[in-house]
C-alpha cells in the first residue's frame, strides 16, 4: 500500500485548513490576503515535503575516497608529452629517458606475444622484431647492445614507425 494512501486522512485535513485560511484571507484583505495565504500555505506544503522526504546516503558513504589518480593520469600524459618532444629535439634526452622507455615497451611486447626475453635472446628478439626490410633501421633504435649515434634525437617519423612496429609487434 502506498504511503500517501496511508496519509489520506492527514492530507484532507491540512486541503480543509487552508482552504479555510485562503477565505479568510479573501475576506479580510481581498485578492493580496489571498495570494499571501497560497504563498505561506505553498512553502509550508515544500517545507513538510522535505521533511518527509527519505535523506541521501551519508556523503563519507557515497564517494570514494580522494586520490590523486586524475591529478596523477594527468602528470602522466604530460611527462610522457614531454618526453616525447625532447626525445626528438635532444639525442642525449633520447638516450637516457626516452629510448628505456621504447625499450621496456618492446621487451614487454615480446615477451607476451612473442615469448621472447628482450635481454636475454637478443637475436630471438631481432627476428621478431624485424618483420620488414625497414624494420631493420628501426631496431637500431631500441637495440639494447648498441646506442644510437644521432646528432637530433628520433626523427618524429622514425618515432612515429617505431611505435607503429611495437603495436603490430
Amino acid at each position: 500500500m502506498s504511503p500517501w494512501r496511508q496519509a489520506r486522512p492527514e492530507l484532507i485535513i491540512a486541503a480543509v485548513f487552508v482552504a479555510a485560511m485562503a477565505a479568510a484571507g479573501l475576506a479580510l484583505a481581498g485578492w493580496p490576503g489571498l495570494a499571501v495565504v497560497a504563498t505561506v500555505a505553498a512553502a509550508v506544503s515544500l517545507l513538510a515535503l522535505r521533511g518527509f522526504a527519505p535523506r541521501p546516503a551519508a556523503t563519507a558513504g557515497r564517494q570514494a575516497p580522494e586520490s590523486d589518480s586524475t591529478t596523477r593520469t594527468i602528470t602522466g600524459y604530460s611527462q610522457r608529452r614531454f618526453l616525447v618532444a625532447t626525445g626528438i629535439s635532444n639525442p642525449a634526452f633520447y638516450e637516457t629517458d626516452l629510448r628505456p622507455v621504447l625499450e621496456h615497451l618492446l621487451a614487454a611486447r615480446l615477451a607476451e606475444r612473442h615469448g621472447v626475453n628482450l635481454y636475454q635472446q637478443p637475436e630471438a628478439a631481432r627476428r621478431a622484431f624485424v618483420g620488414a626490410a625497414g624494420d631493420e633501421a628501426l631496431w637500431a633504435w631500441v637495440d639494447p647492445a648498441r646506442a644510437q649515434a644521432s646528432r637530433h634525437g628520433i626523427p618524429r617519423r622514425t618515432l612515429a614507425r617505431l611505435i607503429d612496429r611495437l603495436e603490430r609487434l
